[in-house]
C-alpha cells in the first residue's frame, strides 16, 4: 500500500534546494555534481529524523525528539545521496549530505515499507548511542512529526549496516524492538564508565 508521508517544513525544503545549488555545499559530493547536462539532483522522500531518547533502565517509556527531516537526492533517475535540515534556533537550515550505505538501506526499505498491508507513516528512528538508524513506521497515517512517543505497536526495520545482532531490513515491532536495545545501551554505558 501506499506510504502515508508527511509533509516537511518549507523551511527546511528550502534550505536544502538552496544548498543544492551552492557550489561550495555540493563540492566532494560526486554524486550531485551534473553530469553532461542532467540538471541538478531532485528531492524526494521527505523524512522526519528522530532521535531515540529515554531508553535507559528506569527511564519509563522511550521517546524521540524530532531533530531533523532527510531528503532523499535523486539524479538520472536514481537515489543518489541524502540531505538533511535540522532545527535551529532561528529556525530550519541545512545541515549535511550524506551518501553511503544508509541512503540505499532507506531506499530498500521504504519500498519494503510499501508493500506491507498497512497505509504506514515512515520517518527515521536515530539510536546515536549504537550507530544505528531504523525506518520507523506508525500505523496512525494521521500522526504529527513531533509524536508524542514510540508505540509498542510501530514497526521498527533497523537499516543496514545494523548493530551487531539486530538483523537489518527485517521489520520488528517497537516492544519488541526497543527492549533488546535497552539492554545494549546499558552494556555500553556500563563498558564506557568502566574504561
Amino acid at each position: 500500500m501506499p506510504l502515508s508521508v508527511l509533509t516537511p517544513p518549507s523551511p527546511a525544503l528550502r534550505s536544502v534546494r538552496a544548498a543544492l545549488k551552492s557550489p561550495t555545499a555540493v563540492r566532494g559530493f560526486r554524486t550531485l555534481t551534473p553530469t553532461s547536462g542532467a540538471g541538478p539532483a531532485g528531492v524526494t522522500d521527505p523524512l522526519p529524523v528522530h532521535v531515540l531518547d529515554g531508553v535507559g533502565p528506569g527511564d519509563g517509556p522511550p521517546r524521540a525528539a524530532l531533530g531533523g527531516w532527510r531528503f532523499h537526492l535523486a539524479a538520472e533517475g536514481r537515489v543518489v545521496a541524502a540531505a538533511e535540515a535540522r532545527i535551529t534556533p532561528d529556525g530550519w537550515a541545512f545541515s549535511h549530505f550524506s551518501e553511503g550505505p544508509y541512503v540505499a538501506s532507506a531506499q530498500r526499505a521504504l519500498r519494503q515499507a510499501e508493500s506491507l498491508p498497512a497505509v504506514l507513516q515512515p520517518r527515521l528512528l536515530s539510536v546515536p548511542e549504537l550507530y544505528m538508524v531504523t525506518l520507523w513506521l506508525r500505523p496512525d497515517a494521521g500522526a504529527a512529526a513531533e509524536p508524542d512517543g514510540i508505540d509498542p505497536a510501530d514497526l521498527l526495520v533497523p537499516l543496514a549496516p545494523a548493530p551487531p545482532g539486530i538483523r537489518a531490513h527485517r521489520a520488528h515491532r517497537a516492544g519488541d524492538l526497543l527492549p533488546a536495545l535497552r539492554d545494549r545501551l546499558a552494556a555500553a554505558r556500563l563498558l564506557g564508565s568502566s574504561a
